[in-house]
């Protein structure tokens, strides 16, 4: 089997191509699988990626060489062909397929086999190996259907309007941000976003999504009674916080899903929410590409990688600079 994609001290390299997937550290090509600042990094020469993906690479990383693509439009780069496929994670987000002397390679990029209403559902694409994330590679793992979801976010912003309490939500800026915006129902009271949230909403609205009404929190607006805040994670703690006193605080994240979470980290209520898949979509994913081969990048990835070898894949773990789902100061996942 050839070894169509390799892993060094830059991130994964496609030497056939001369061009890096997610690097890590500077380099004069790379594929960009999304927008999250642990897979889009400063300083590259050339960026490719789904043309979605561009106005949020913009925002987070200024001027430079960008270059998008449409889901299954390939390209030829040195005779590889290398085609992107929707991976459901955020908007703009792709998995990497690519080919060469009769050998497919796909790397997933990080993903979700839930449809989230925002993002182009994600695609099983057959090859010979999976480059796998295992973020949530735990049977422990698994996530309420959305109109469950729907209901417990819409019936506890309910709850702390009878109370006359403000509302605040901390997710990613990114992908789960406007996901929970699209669950919530406007019609129960005026819904805020932070400022990072409120920029990478525009970026979505500049990729050609359609958001529910929002309003940005600004220094002058003081009577939050009744309304709902969408803020990152960094913003738990913060004095940024005291405008929306009295005020319920809840964490829209899969780590939701394990005991204590919510109270180690000092909210008020959990909610279970990834843009990663769980460990049944997990092994659904791999199980539809038809690969042979597996190699696990990030997460729970030695115990993953024993679990499919286990189960007849050849798998093994290597180790990467991405991060998966966090719950700390992180306002780029």
């Amino acid at each position: 089997m050839k070894q169509l994609i390799e892993f060094n001290e830059n991130g994964m390299y496609v030497r056939a191509a001369d061009v890096y997937i997610d690097p890590w550290r500077p380099v004069k090509r790379a594929i960009i699988t999304h927008a999250h600042s642990d897979h889009a990094r400063w300083g590259m020469g050339a960026y490719l990626s789904q043309h979605q993906s561009i106005p949020f690479l913009k925002r987070r990383l200024g001027d430079g060489i960008y270059e998008g693509l449409n889901y299954r439009q390939s390209i030829q780069i040195n005779g590889v062909e290398i085609t992107l496929f929707p991976s459901g994670h955020v908007p703009g987000a792709a998995q990497v397929r690519v080919k060469y002397e009769g050998e497919t390679w796909v790397a997933s990029g990080d993903y979700k086999t839930v449809d989230d209403g925002i993002s182009e559902p994600f695609e099983p694409v057959l090859c010979d190996t999976f480059i796998t994330e295992s973020t949530f590679g735990l049977p422990v793992f698994n996530w309420p259907e959305l109109a469950v979801l729907t209901h417990q976010i819409n019936q506890w912003w309910q709850q702390n309007i009878y109370e006359q309490k403000c509302s605040v939500v901390f997710a990613y800026s990114l992908g789960k941000a406007q996901r929970i915006l699209q669950m919530l129902n406007p019609e129960l009271g005026k819904i805020y976003v932070h400022g990072a949230v409120a920029s990478m909403n525009e970026a979505c609205i500049e990729a050609g999504l359609t958001l529910h009404t929002y309003h940005t929190v600004q220094p002058s607006t003081t009577d939050y009674a009744g309304a709902l805040v969408i803020a990152p994670p960094s913003a738990l703690g913060s004095p940024w916080l005291k405008k929306f006193e009295p005020y319920d605080t809840a964490m829209a994240s899969g780590w939701m899903n394990m005991r204590g979470t919510r109270r180690r980290n000092a909210v008020d209520t959990g909610f279970v929410i990834s843009d990663h898949a769980d460990w049944q979509g997990l092994n659904n994913a791999i199980k539809n590409t038809g690969a042979e081969q597996v190699i696990v990048t990030h997460g729970y990835t030695a115990i993953f990688a024993k679990w499919l070898s286990e189960n007849g894949y050849q798998a093994i773990d290597v180790k990467t600079a991405y991060e998966g789902e966090t719950l700390i100061n992180n306002d780029s996942e």
